[in-house]
């Protein structure tokens, strides 16, 4: 029996500071850049975020913030690596995904992207639709129903399982921890569908079941961070001895 692939570990980057990739980039193997819920907003600073993953050489994957056709075109032309598109809930819309992100025979993409081209040359259309991945977001109980047909997609390359908005459509509050038992048979419905596809799988979380079920349903790519939350946790660990020794009960028994 052949070992179960490990997938490759990826953060998310909510703050648009390319520092922070420059910085912390090089650790991971891929850069999720959030340009939905993030602070991630605009051609210019999606491009600057882009930059900075090629500086590392790492993958960057740009969330739009819509199935808009202008967000699709403008995150394309910043030259990266995937393109994530929130909220794909059935296989009609997928299709129109493939349109606006494909070029021709495949989809009706518009050429011209001034960054591809100036890195590339104008034959970069020819390898685009192998290059750049499109990865459609299932977060919704609709979308997981409809998994297999959105799989079976030409043109969609990959799938993502959105737990949040999920967790919301299912009614269960979300300052509770997640509902494992229910997630994970969402897991496994999306994984299974990627892997019969030969398309890439991407799911949250990096806690030891989550890993163990991921490796063993062979999901590919794993969100296991991001800026914020490590941001947040390493102040609290950094914070928690200097606060114990400055207290003046301590402060006190080391001046006697």
């Amino acid at each position: 029996m052949s070992k179960p692939s490990e997938p490759l570990l990826g953060i998310c980057i909510c703050y648009p500071s390319p520092g922070i990739i420059e910085r912390i980039g090089s650790e991971w193997d891929w850069v999720w850049l959030d340009g939905q819920h993030g602070q991630i907003a605009g051609y210019e600073t999606s491009l600057a975020m882009v930059r900075a993953c090629n500086l590392v050489n790492r993958p960057a994957f740009l969330r739009v913030p819509s199935q808009d056709a202008g967000w699709l075109g403008l995150a394309l032309d910043t030259g990266v690596d995937a393109v994530i598109v929130p909220q794909v809930d059935t296989p009609e819309q997928a299709k129109t995904l493939v349109r606006l992100a494909k070029f021709p025979p495949l989809g009706n993409r518009s050429f011209g992207g001034r960054r591809p081209i100036d890195r590339q040359g104008r034959s970069y259309v020819e390898t685009a639709n192998s290059q750049v991945k499109l990865v459609c977001q299932i977060e919704s109980p609709e979308a997981v129903a409809n998994v297999e047909r959105i799989a079976a997609v030409p043109g969609v390359d990959g799938l993502f399982l959105g737990p949040d908005d999920l967790m919301l459509r299912w009614g269960l509050p979300m300052t509770h921890p997640a509902d494992w038992g229910k997630l994970s048979h969402a897991v496994e419905t999306v994984a299974k569908a990627s892997k019969e596809q030969e398309k890439s799988c991407v799911c949250i979380g990096a806690t030891e079941p989550a890993l163990s079920l991921y490796r063993s349903l062979g999901v590919t790519h794993v969100v296991a961070g991001s800026d914020a939350g490590f941001l947040s946790e390493g102040t609290r660990k950094a914070l928690e001895p200097i606060r114990r020794a400055n207290s003046p009960e301590r402060v006190r028994s080391a001046a006697y």
